[in-house]
């Protein structure tokens, strides 16, 4: 979808999913490099079992997730906690992070990042 018009609704089926840097599987629901919005991005965020996501961070942009499915184990700087369906955790710019799926289903979370996610903010570590 070309980038010409303010789109006031989407729906993930869609949506074509892709592998962020990091590893994890990303259909984004709301992009301003997509759908016009301006100051922020959500997206649906798919960790399959068994997998990792490639420790990094964002040097601009804070990140809300939402667990809407499945629990693991987040990694938020120095600490390490469990996460499960309905916590929402705040990663702040610059704060080293990344999810392990230790469940027996899909780990999908919604990401709210504002800035908008950005390939070019996110830096492996």
């Amino acid at each position: 979808m070309n980038k010409t018009t303010l789109v006031d609704k989407t729906s993930i089926a869609d949506i074509e999913p892709f592998t962020t840097i990091d590893g994890s599987i990303i259909r984004e629901m709301m992009h301003p490099g997509i759908h016009g919005n301006q100051n922020q991005s959500l997206a649906e965020a798919i960790i399959s079992v068994g997998h990792t996501t490639k420790l990094h961070k964002h040097h601009f942009s804070e990140e809300l997730y939402f667990v809407t499915q499945g629990n693991g184990k987040m990694t938020l700087g120095n600490r390490t906690f469990l996460i499960e369906t309905g916590d929402t955790v705040l990663i702040t710019p610059g704060t080293p992070h990344q999810i392990e799926n230790n469940g027996s289903s899909d780990l999908k979370i919604l990401c709210c990042c504002s800035p908008a996610y950005s390939h070019a903010d996110t830096e492996l570590i």
